[in-house]
């Protein structure tokens, strides 16, 4: 399953633990994309660890409730995992899988812009700075003006 790529530099095992990010799209494409752009917006130091969860499991447009478990497994070092979706159903699919218990205990969804938002998660997070944190500065991207 291609639920995104792991942070090379991420180790659970050394530093403190830091938030982890999913982005959740229609499109896997789109969901690499606005994650390498994150990551690389945030390296200078330690990053946050990043997996995309895009598309469906035929390669697809749409949602797969299996990338996305898979891909929050894949960055959750205990800090909490902050979800950011893109259109309708996969927010939809990310609120089912948190009303149902099944994402690691401190996931959330944000509402945010899903680039600006992802950008803001992974430079934050990668701070070390705890999930509220991060989720407020997601949030706040929906105030960056272009002109």
């Amino acid at each position: 399953m291609n639920a995104g790529h792991p942070d090379p530099g991420a180790d659970a095992g050394s530093g403190p633990a830091l938030v982890g990010i999913v982005l959740v799209s229609h499109s896997a494409p789109v969901a690499e994309a606005v994650a390498e752009l994150a990551r690389e917006l945030a390296a200078g130091g330690p990053v946050a660890p990043v997996a995309a969860a895009g598309g469906t499991a035929l390669g697809g447009l749409g949602t797969s409730a299996e990338r996305i478990l898979a891909a929050a497994r894949e960055v959750d070092r205990g800090a909490g995992v902050a979800l950011l979706a893109d259109l309708g159903s996969s927010v939809l699919t990310v609120k089912v899988l948190l009303m149902e218990d099944e994402l690691p205990p401190g996931s959330r969804l944000l509402d945010a812009p899903f680039l600006e938002g992802a950008v803001a998660a992974v430079v934050t997070a990668s701070t070390g700075a705890p999930l509220a944190a991060v989720a407020d500065a997601a949030a706040e991207a929906y105030s960056y003006r272009k002109a």
